[in-house]
C-alpha cells in the first residue's frame, strides 16, 4: 500500500476560513456544522458515512477519559468502511486534502483518528 505524505492530510475546524492550500476540503462529520453556510464551508465533499457512528459519538461524548477506547472503536469502524476509506486515501495520494470537522475539542475528535488511520499510525 502506498504511503500518504503527512503534509497531504490536514485538519481544520468548519468554523475556520477556507484557504487555497486546503486542497480538497472534505467534511467528515455526520451532522452539518451549526451556523455554517454551504458557501462558507467551501467543501469538495461531505463524507458523513466515514464519520463515527451515532452510537459511538454519543458514547464518547467528547470525554477525554474515553479517548483511547474511542480511537480503537472508531478505527475499527473505519476499517469496516473500506470503500470510503480507499476513496479518501486516493484523494490524499493525488494531492492535499483537508478533513473538516466541527468539534470544539481540537485534540479529541474523529478527524484526528481518521487522519491517524490514513497515515498508518492508528490500527484497530
Amino acid at each position: 500500500m502506498k504511503t500518504i505524505r503527512a503534509a497531504n492530510v490536514k485538519l481544520k475546524r468548519a468554523y475556520e476560513a477556507p484557504a487555497a492550500e486546503d486542497g480538497t476540503r472534505i467534511l467528515v462529520d455526520r451532522l452539518w456544522p451549526r451556523g455554517v453556510s454551504k458557501k462558507d464551508a467551501a467543501l469538495s465533499l461531505w463524507m458523513k458515512e466515514i464519520a463515527p457512528s451515532a452510537e459511538l459519538r454519543k458514547w464518547f461524548g467528547h470525554d477525554p477519559d474515553r479517548w483511547n477506547e474511542f480511537r480503537r472503536r472508531y478505527a475499527s469502524e473505519i476499517n469496516r468502511n473500506s470503500h470510503l476509506f480507499d476513496q479518501l486515501r486516493s484523494l490524499a495520494l493525488e494531492g492535499p486534502i483537508t478533513l473538516i470537522y466541527s468539534a470544539h475539542d481540537e485534540i479529541h475528535n474523529g478527524a484526528i483518528v481518521l487522519r491517524d488511520v490514513m497515515l498508518g499510525s492508528q490500527h484497530s
